[in-house]
């Protein structure tokens, strides 16, 4: 089993790195990354090239027989897109495009997982029931209309090329590891620093009414390689807990354990555009075709995440 990651020391490409390990100890493993790792990376089979690059992308693939291909690169962050639109637009869709390019012509098409969005759904806080992989794509950010053209590149070149091609949807996620530009960090980062007198005790946030379905990255990527393994080629499938979580309530649970009082603040200049409302997802494809269901309680998911930024903090002090 040969097996390559992109975007394999981000966030969620070091911890499915780590569950695939762990899962086929004897597989070859490989990672795409854009620089050379640091010491903490998982051992593998490093590649430092741009994705971007097609001839570079070419030549990887030519060279290593892929089994299995976990496209996890990609400008995620939903703030900077709208702030960059064209960068995030021409960087999702390129990348994507020359690794499909590149499969289609080796001597044998590697299994290939797609990470499309829960955001393709866009959000509605009327909404009594979550989609399910059949509701209408309503994109609200250039981010999501990049997701949406990587789920319907990988659609049509299962289509048109019978390539096994899988696509994953995934609503938010959150854990250890996640940089800054999102809720979970933003809030985590705040109270380490305000626990160690690094800042003021007051939470600078934006809205706090927004509704969000929250799952842990470990049972994210346990979703993915599921999947990926016995997945049904060209079909997509949400990845999701089914219930949200106000925006508020992460900041109250996140509150709740830091070792000092503090008071919050909004910031006018932290509400996005577009990110009212509610997104959740429907998962019952997932649980029902292959046995997953999430594990992680949201409570010991931002427990990890604070006492990561309390080490990440505590690592600046030293430094």
């Amino acid at each position: 089993m040969n097996i390559l990651v992109t975007g394999a020391v981000g966030f969620v490409g070091q911890h499915l790195m780590q569950h695939l390990r762990d899962t086929y100890p004897k597989a070859r493993l490989h990672g795409v990354v854009i620089a050379p790792p640091g010491d903490g990376a998982l051992p593998a089979n490093y590649h430092t090239l741009d994705l971007r690059d097609p001839a570079a992308v070419a030549a990887l693939i030519d060279g290593i027989s892929f089994t299995h291909v976990y496209h996890l690169a990609a400008q995620a962050n939903v703030a900077r897109s709208h702030d960059h639109p064209w960068e995030t637009l021409e960087n999702n869709i390129r990348m994507q495009v020359n690794l499909l390019e590149a499969i289609r012509h080796a001597r044998t098409p590697a299994r290939l997982l797609i990470i499309s969005s829960g955001e393709v759904y866009g959000t509605d806080a009327n909404s009594i029931a979550p989609p399910d992989e059949n509701a209408p794509l309503r994109p609200t950010s250039p981010y999501s209309v990049s997701k949406v053209a990587q789920d319907l590149l990988g659609l049509q070149y299962h289509l048109a090329h019978q390539l096994p091609i899988m696509r994953a949807r995934p609503f938010n996620h959150l854990g250890p590891g996640q940089a800054l530009g999102f809720v979970a960090p933003d809030f985590a980062m705040q109270v380490a620093r305000i626990e160690a007198g690094l800042q003021e005790p007051v939470m600078r946030v934006g809205s706090l009414d927004s509704e969000r379905d929250f799952t842990d990255v470990r049972d994210i990527v346990r979703a993915y390689q599921l999947i990926m393994d016995y997945g049904v080629p060209g079909e997509a499938y949400n990845v999701a807990s089914g219930h949200t979580h106000r925006i508020g309530e992460i900041l109250e649970i996140l509150c709740s354990l830091a070792t000092t009082p503090i008071s919050v603040s909004q910031d006018p200049a932290r509400i996005r555009p577009g990110k009212t409302g509610k997104s959740w997802g429907d998962a019952a494809k997932l649980r029902e075709s292959l046995g997953w269901s999430p594990q992680v309680p949201l409570e010991s998911t931002l427990a990890d995440v604070l006492n990561d930024w309390r080490a990440r903090v505590k690592l600046e002090q030293l430094t």
